[in-house]
């Protein structure tokens, strides 16, 4: 019996089968990535659009064929090829969610796939109730199955490997190519087994359902389009808010490892915090109590960084503190721990060490490393460490105490001289315990009045009068007696207390000197000293206005002594700040001069009045030709500059002889007086007299100045 096809219902199946095909890639990427519950929704979802899909490009492509005679179907045969069609469906997305896909489990996967879709095809055709029944051309049905199966395996293929395609224009090339592929494999199948179809001359249709080919095939092939369609742009929905959940998640993920990051490591160095390294020390004591093995902790304090911070400013001790962290780390092993646990100390942790010899040689080799100079800016940077250092479990069996122990171990190897390690000992804790005393008392001192100023006289080398005093600072501590300033002023720089007590020296000074006015003592002038730090800081210059003012003094009575490091560090700052006093009409004396690195342009720039000569040359100045040569220079090139010269720590009738013959000005020393209390220095005048007018001609150019600082 002849029959013919419909032209535009076969494109409307074509097109069909390529719109399941890709919606099939699409779903198979939802299954595979979507969670347990929502992979079993979208896997039940894509079963059902999907076999609908396939099923109605087959009943479309089954209503595209027409014979002479009306054709009747047989709807449970019908609705059976269809459930056959959702079950295959399932069944391909199933296997392509999976992990992996081996060829055997594909071959396999693809024979059982491609028979589905040859018994739905053939139970739609066996809905057909002609008689006599369809016969079929074997040949063409094996060649029907056999493109089901080959279409089956290149779609299982594909689902698999295009499931976690992105959404780049390439990937969605590869979709739609292989969409096509699939979509005309599968309409092949379907035409190829409805050639099979053999329909015998006289047939007629009984009983069944006779339907209207056109108008019907239009209307599924219309649902089914828009059902795929639905699903397609469901999935492709879900993907994007998938896609931007894995985003964000993603996001969260990297801030909380961020966050993690801050939390656990010094946000200059990179290096481990304290609250990491407390961590990794308890891992490794847990460690050494099961293995018996033994390691050992270090305390690494930089000596004398704050001088750093505060003459070269705060950027360059930063990376100094980089440099020195990158050195540290360079010296010990990888299995090794180091970390920054705040300003310039590290701690260390030396994993796994056989004895104390080994942590003596790391510690020997930080030592070293650290001592070489570091250059920033094309200025070299000087500074070496204390290193304490504490074993486990020798010197203590839990986090807190082995970080004690070395720590103790570190203010020990300060107190013997910087620049070296020591080991922990029972004894260090007396002396960790009492310098903590020290310490605190060290805060209380101001807040309860327990410094005091005493006074030096500086002697004028011809007349032997007094014409000022040296205020030097003293601690009257309840037991400990008189503290001098060399047992208390370094811890009084590393804690930052120099701050408060260097204003209160200058306020004192001031303070004591108007009283003397008051007194009707002749013209005194006080020298203050003032330590580097106190010279760095933006509130300096006014709060020696506030200074004066606050206590109603001339400027005239008052001289600032700064050591030549002081000046030399950042010489142009200092030029100003220099020139600012200057103007106000307070003195300025180099202290220690010698000592240091001046160079002579900016002596000449300096608007300075006298110079100090360190007493280390006027020990020797009777003895050593070579310190009197230096004593003798000094006094010449000051005198050249219209500069006074000074001379301390003179103790002898020769040293002072001496100094009066190398024409110097002024001496203070043991050989005249020591530092007195206020109320000696009455009785001292009395038997010296005045040496200089009580007025100076710059007091009378700053006095209209200060007049504006004077409180109400």
């Amino acid at each position: 019996m002849a029959s013919v096809y419909n032209h535009w219902l076969v494109a409307l199946s074509l097109g069909v089968s390529i719109l399941v095909s890709y919606t099939a890639l699409s779903l198979a990427a939802r299954v595979a990535t979507s969670e347990d519950h929502g992979a079993r929704i979208w896997l039940g979802v894509g079963a059902l659009a999907m076999g609908i899909g396939i099923w109605t490009m087959h009943f479309v492509g089954m209503l595209a064929f027409s014979l002479p005679i009306p054709l009747a179907y047989s709807v449970p045969t019908t609705l059976a090829s269809l459930a056959v069609a959702i079950v295959t469906s399932g069944f391909a997305l199933s296997i392509t969610s999976g992990s992996r896909l081996t060829l055997p489990r594909l071959t396999v996967s693809a024979l059982a796939m491609g028979t589905g879709i040859a018994t739905m095809h053939y139970m739609g055709m066996g809905a057909i109730t002609i008689i006599p029944g369809i016969s079929y051309d074997l040949r063409l049905v094996a060649l029907s199955i056999l493109i089901a199966v080959g279409a089956s395996f290149v779609a299982l293929w594909l689902f698999f490997h295009l499931r976690y395609a992105n959404n780049s224009f390439r990937q969605q090339l590869m979709r739609i190519g292989a969409a096509l592929v699939m979509g005309v494999a599968i309409a092949g199948m379907h035409y190829t087994a409805m050639a099979a179809s053999r329909f015998a001359t006289g047939a007629f249709c009984r009983g069944g359902v006779t339907l209207q080919n056109s108008w019907l095939a239009a209307a599924i092939g219309m649902f089914a389009l828009g059902l795929l369609a639905v699903t397609l742009v469901t999935a492709v929905y879900d993907a994007h808010l998938q896609s931007r959940t894995r985003t964000q998640a993603e996001c969260l993920a990297q801030a909380n490892a961020e966050l993690q990051h801050q939390a656990t490591h010094d946000a200059l160095t990179g290096l481990p915090n304290r609250m990491l390294f407390m961590d990794r020390l308890e891992r490794e004591i847990a460690h050494g109590e099961r293995e018996d093995r033994a390691f050992a902790v270090l305390v690494v304090d930089l000596d004398r960084f704050k001088v750093i911070n505060d003459t070269l400013g705060h950027g360059v001790g930063d990376r100094f503190l980089v440099e020195i962290a990158r050195r540290l780390t360079a010296a010990v092993r990888t299995v090794d721990t180091v970390a920054r646990t705040g300003g310039d100390e590290f701690l260390l942790l030396l994993a796994a060490i056989h004895d104390a010899a080994d942590a003596a040689g790391i510690a020997a080799k930080i030592v070293a490393a650290l001592d070489k100079p570091v250059s920033i800016g094309g200025t070299e940077v000087h500074a070496s460490a204390s290193i304490g250092i504490s074993g486990y479990p020798s010197d203590g069996a839990d986090a807190d105490a082995l970080v004690a122990h070395a720590d103790e171990a570190m203010y020990f190897a300060k107190q013997q001289g910087r620049n070296g390690y020591q080991f922990f000992s029972a004894g260090m804790s007396v002396f960790s315990h009492d310098r903590l005393d020290f310490e605190r008392d060290l805060r209380q001192a101001l807040g309860l009045k327990q410094f005091e100023l005493h006074y030096q006289p500086k002697i004028d080398v011809i007349s032997g009068r007094m014409n000022s005093v040296e205020a030097l600072l003293r601690w009257r501590h309840p037991t400990r007696g008189l503290v001098p300033p060399l047992e208390f002023i370094p811890l009084a720089e590393e804690n930052g207390l120099i701050f408060s007590i260097g204003e209160w020296v200058l306020r004192e000074g001031c303070r004591q000197a108007r009283q003397w006015q008051t007194e009707g003592l002749p013209f005194i002038r006080i020298a203050v000293n003032i330590s580097p730090s106190h010279f760095r800081q933006p509130r300096f210059l006014s709060m020696v206005q506030s200074a004066l003012v606050e206590h109603d003094l001339e400027p005239q009575y008052l001289e600032l002594e700064l050591t030549e490091t002081t000046v030399m560090n950042h010489a142009d700052g200092s030029v100003e700040i220099l020139e600012e006093l200057s103007r106000l009409g307070v003195l300025v004396s180099i202290d220690d001069f010698g000592t240091g690195y001046s160079s002579m342009s900016y002596l000449r720039r300096f608007p300075i009045d006298k110079l100090k000569i360190d007493r280390s040359f006027i020990k020797d100045l009777t003895t050593h030709a070579a310190a009197a040569s230096i004593v003798k220079a000094i006094i010449s090139m000051a005198h050249s500059l219209q500069l006074k010269v000074v001379a301390e720590g003179v103790e002898t009738a020769e040293q002072l002889e001496q100094l009066r013959e190398l024409g110097c000005d002024q001496f203070q020393g043991f050989y005249r007086s020591a530092a007195v209390l206020p109320g000696e220095i009455a009785k001292f005048i009395a038997t010296t007299g005045e040496a200089m007018p009580p007025l100076d001609p710059k007091f009378m150019q700053t006095q209209s100045k200060l007049t504006a600082f004077k409180r109400p």
